[in-house]
């Protein structure tokens, strides 16, 4: 039986002030994460445990966690497949359910004509240190039956928050005074010190770890004194290999009450001068929709786009009209964009990538594979 008293609604304008704040606003490791939380929400600390606690229960929230900088702490990639029309919801359940290394597996479509529209599934793939991705995204192939797939590392990152309540009602146009920040994507070495510490961060919390206290247990975990974890997850932090301590919602899925957080999610294209990537992309990730913008390269099977992003929201055409505005505005910076598209998500499932190379190594056994010849 449900445990849930306190309101879970995601509409309660208590829990929407929670949320805007909790969804992306915790940047980088916090000593008290839920104190933070409660002081910059304006919601008193024993109501943000209480409500976050209930949220979690009643799968308002999808999950609790402090996420990591994973595109430095292990390869990864954008990842496209062509898979045969009748194995396509095959090949999902596989990469979210079997894979422990794919993170976001989306379902895609876009207009027939569209370079790369045969592309229908894709996926977020990481491959932990010391192993080579492009032999892991083969053996996913072959698993699935893929008959092609296009890898798409990110070499820049422009803006990385998914903050879905504080987006609601946002402008087409609207956008930061400044460029976005650009964000490097070089892996960093950690010590076994800092991967146990690490592990043990970054897992998921349950209702009952939802305290003012969140790290002792953590760190009893880690096997190491609260005050070390506590170093050296403030260490990592400043090699800026932490993330957002976040709440996540459910993307599209109707939530317990049948209120939907968004109903769709658009990955925009844009092919601009090879050389003026990361100057473009700090102008689309300004804008303030965008959830997510980096410079990949897309290659000749989509039409050689290389500038990415995706933005979420309620309604097809409000997405669209965003999308014209960036459009307006890379054209005003006399930004010269050869070629765009939009390729529109449906069936959608996000986990968190496992980056540990103990796991991969393990992953590796269980699948019969040899570790020594997944490295790179």
């Amino acid at each position: 039986m449900s445990t849930v008293s306190a309101p879970f609604q995601l509409h309660d304008p208590v829990n929407s002030a929670i949320l805007a704040v909790a969804e992306d606003r915790l940047d980088g490791f916090q000593r008290d994460p839920f104190g933070e939380l409660a002081r910059r929400s304006g919601v008193p600390l024993a109501d943000v445990l209480a409500r976050v606690r209930a949220m979690l229960e009643a799968g308002t929230i999808r999950r609790v966690r402090q996420t990591l900088m994973s595109t430095n702490l292990a390869p990864g990639a954008l990842v496209a497949w062509q898979v045969p029309p009748e194995r396509l919801h095959e090949a999902f359940d596989f990469m979210f359910q079997q894979d422990p290394f794919s993170g976001h597996v989306v379902i895609r479509t876009a207009d027939a004509a569209t370079p790369g529209a045969s592309y229908r599934l894709w996926t977020t793939v990481k491959a932990p240190q010391g192993y080579a991705l492009a032999r892991h995204a083969a053996y996913l192939a072959r698993c699935v039956g893929a008959t092609g797939f296009r890898l798409m590392p990110a070499k820049r990152l422009f803006a990385l928050g998914v903050g879905h309540v504080r987006r609601r009602g946002i402008e087409p146009g609207s956008r930061a005074d400044v460029p976005a920040e650009v964000r490097d994507t070089h892996v960093e070495p950690l010590s076994a010190l800092e991967w146990r510490v690490l592990t043990a961060l970054k897992r998921e919390f349950t209702p009952a770890e939802i305290d003012r206290d969140p790290w002792a247990a953590r760190a009893a975990e880690a096997g190491v004194p609260l005050d070390q974890f506590l170093e050296v997850a403030e260490g990592l932090n400043r090699r800026r290999v932490i993330g957002r301590f976040s709440t996540f919602l459910e993307h599209v899925k109707p939530l317990a009450d049948g209120a939907r957080v968004t109903r769709y999610n658009a990955l925009f294209h844009w092919a601009v001068p090879p050389g003026r990537e990361i100057e473009a992309g700090q102008e689309v990730g300004r804008h303030h929709i965008m959830t997510h913008a980096y410079w990949r390269e897309g290659g000749s099977e989509f039409n050689n786009v290389n500038v990415m992003g995706v933005a979420h929201g309620t309604e097809k055409d409000a997405l669209l009209a965003h999308k014209a505005a960036i459009d307006a505005h890379l054209a005003e910076a006399g930004m010269p964009i050869a070629y765009t598209s939009v390729f529109w998500g449906g069936r959608s499932e996000i986990k968190p990538s496992e980056i540990s190379p103990i796991a991969y190594r393990d992953w590796c056994l269980t699948q019969g594979l040899d570790p020594q010849a997944m490295r790179g």
